[in-house]
This record gives structure tokens, C-alpha cells and sequence, in this order.
């Protein structure tokens, strides 16, 4: 087993609600990320797949500091990076960068590509002396695809692939061990999402990286993930290597969510059972008694609304070596396939 390089422990981030003008009253709070565990050992890939609103991509923030959890920590090398500050943050913010969306929105429109990619050197400017920055700049232009000369263009010049390679850059500047990637093809056209997660694939044995790859897609995730944690409102619901989740899932929404992958196969297409779910996903604000996909679930009995169901191997199918005994959140999990074998 590799070393346990980012680990995530009892993970919890709630935004307040408050009420009145003059003297603010807290009335409830917004539950994003309600108690999450995983582990990211080196150089692996940890997807984290589930539907708008679950509460990827404020795990995604917790995890490089941008946001402060209400609860838990997140241990970069077995310390608590959430007790940091000052120097000690700074200096681990180095070895933990994020790709973000939208590459639209994510680089500023009055830098030049070179005075993107290079401002992380502004900020660690141990990490390469000042006279040699253009060079590291122009060659990380070259390794995410890009003509170095592109250097002194701006981003209203590049199309959105080309963008999201810029951000890959310059989430690369500081050689980082860990990269954070948030939904970071989820704006792009297919063929150019298969270009993105090619090289990011390459990216990953070329410069030792470890990956929390963030998305709603779960063809894409099994594409580049060794280990996959599904969420459902803020909580995460089923949890194994790719091979587990996608041939033998075993928790009702996991289940749903892969009914839903399109298959290029039209044979294939017509045998698959199609999950539709009923209602809408409960509002984080106020969320369901037990376990919170009951009021979608086609098993839910009166346990589900009761007994808060453990994020553990089901008793039933814990065969040593069996593919479906894995972590799953369900009073009621059993494997089901989904995915026909010819669509794989």
C-alpha cells in the first residue's frame, strides 16, 4: 500500500442562516458537506462523482484551504492542515494546487498567458529564481501541449481547451504532489474532454502526481480514477477501487447514476434498465431523517427513515476478494448490473 499522502477525517462544512438586519439571528445553516472520510494515497487518483449540489466542489475548496471546515481534518502527510497558517499554510498550499472549472472565469482576461503561469512564483519565489522564470513558464506551455511562443497572449485569444491546458500549467508551476482538479472538463466539448483527461493521465506519471479528480460524469472518472467515493447531499454514499464501483455497485444512487451513462452500443442501450428516479434531491437546509436518499429510493422501508444507514462493507457481501464487498451506505445494498458487459 503507497503512503497516505491527503486524508480527509470526519470532514464538515455548514453556512450559517441568519435572519434580521440590525441584530442577526442564526435560524438554521446550509449542511454542503456533512461528514466525509477518504484516504488519497501517492500517486493514485481519487474520483468524487455525484450530482450538482452534493457537495464536491466544497470539498474540493476545504482541501487546498480556500474554505475552513465547521468540523473534522484534513491531514496532508499525517498534519492537520487546518490548524495551519501563516508560513506553515503557505508552505503546504505549495504542494497542494487546484484546476479549476471553468476556464473561462479562472484566468484573469488582463494577464498575459506567461504573467498567469508564472504568478505562483511571485508568491514562492524560492521556487525559481527570477531570470530563469520565462523559461519555466515557456516550457510548461510546451509540456501541456501549447506553443511556447504563446507566451505574451492573452486568454481571450485561446479557445476553452486551450484554457483549461493554461490552468493545468500553471497548477503545475510549483511541482506540486497533490492537484485538485474541480469538475475540470465538465465546460468542455467531448472530443476535447478526451484530449484534457489524456493528458492529464500522461501529466500524472510524468511529474508523480496524485489526483482528487472531482466530476459529475462517472464514464470520465472511471476513465482516470483508481479509487471512486460517490456523494449524495453532502454525505458520501458508496465508496471502492473503479473496477468495484462501475462492474458492481451496490448502493441504490450509484446505481441510478450509472443507468444514466450514455452507451455507444444501441444494442447495448436497449437491453440496459433505466433507473428513474422520482422527487428532487431534498434541500440541504433541511435534510431527511436516516438516510437522505430514502425519499428517492425505490427500497426505502422504515429502517431508512430511522437508522442513519454506516458507510461499511454489507454484511452479505462480504466475501474475501468478492468485487461487490465494498463500503456502501445502504440498510438494503446489493449488487446490481447495470452496465452491460459489451458497454464497458
Amino acid at each position: 500500500m503507497a503512503e497516505a499522502i491527503l486524508e480527509a477525517h470526519g470532514l464538515v462544512k455548514h453556512y450559517p442562516l441568519t435572519r434580521g438586519v440590525l441584530f442577526r439571528k442564526e435560524v438554521g445553516s446550509v449542511k454542503a458537506v456533512d461528514g466525509v472520510d477518504f484516504t488519497l494515497h501517492r500517486g493514485d487518483t481519487l474520483g468524487i462523482v455525484g450530482e450538482s449540489g452534493c457537495g464536491k466542489s466544497t470539498v474540493a475548496r476545504m482541501l487546498v484551504n480556500l474554505e475552513r471546515p465547521t468540523a473534522g481534518c484534513i491531514k496532508y502527510k499525517g498534519e492537520d492542515i487546518t490548524r495551519l497558517s501563516g508560513r506553515a499554510l503557505k508552505a503546504v498550499r505549495r504542494n497542494i494546487q487546484m484546476v479549476f472549472q471553468d476556464p473561462y472565469t479562472s484566468l484573469n482576461p488582463r494577464m498575459t498567458v506567461g504573467d498567469i503561469i508564472g504568478e505562483p512564483y511571485e508568491i514562492h519565489p524560492e521556487a525559481a529564481p527570477r531570470g530563469d522564470r520565462r523559461r519555466r513558464v515557456q516550457e510548461l506551455l510546451d509540456v501541456v501541449g501549447l506553443n511556447p511562443e504563446y507566451i505574451n497572449r492573452y486568454p481571450h485569444q485561446f479557445s476553452g481547451g486551450q484554457r483549461q491546458r493554461i490552468g493545468i500549467a500553471r497548477g503545475l508551476a510549483l511541482r506540486p504532489e497533490v492537484i485538485v482538479a474541480d469538475e475540470p472538463v465538465s465546460a468542455l466539448d467531448v472530443s476535447v474532454q478526451a484530449q484534457v483527461i489524456n493528458l492529464m493521465d500522461r501529466l500524472q506519471s510524468e511529474f508523480d502526481l496524485s489526483y482528487v479528480f472531482i466530476a459529475h460524469d462517472l464514464s470520465i472518472v472511471r476513465h482516470i480514477s483508481d479509487r471512486v467515493a460517490v456523494m449524495y447531499l453532502g454525505r458520501i454514499v458508496e465508496r471502492g477501487r473503479d473496477t468495484e464501483i462501475y462492474d458492481h455497485p451496490t448502493h441504490p444512487y450509484t446505481q441510478a447514476l450509472l443507468s444514466a451513462v450514455p452507451v455507444p452500443d444501441p444494442e447495448a442501450r436497449e437491453r440496459r434498465e433505466r433507473i428513474i428516479l422520482t422527487g428532487d434531491v431534498p434541500s440541504p437546509t433541511n435534510v431527511p431523517s436516516g438516510c437522505r436518499f430514502r425519499t428517492r429510493c425505490w427500497k426505502a422501508r422504515d429502517v431508512c427513515a430511522e437508522e442513519v444507514p454506516l458507510l461499511a462493507v454489507p454484511a452479505r457481501l462480504r466475501e474475501p476478494g468478492g468485487p461487490a464487498g465494498h463500503e456502501s451506505a445502504c440498510h438494503f445494498a446489493e449488487e446490481k448490473q447495470v452496465v452491460a458487459a459489451e458497454a464497458r
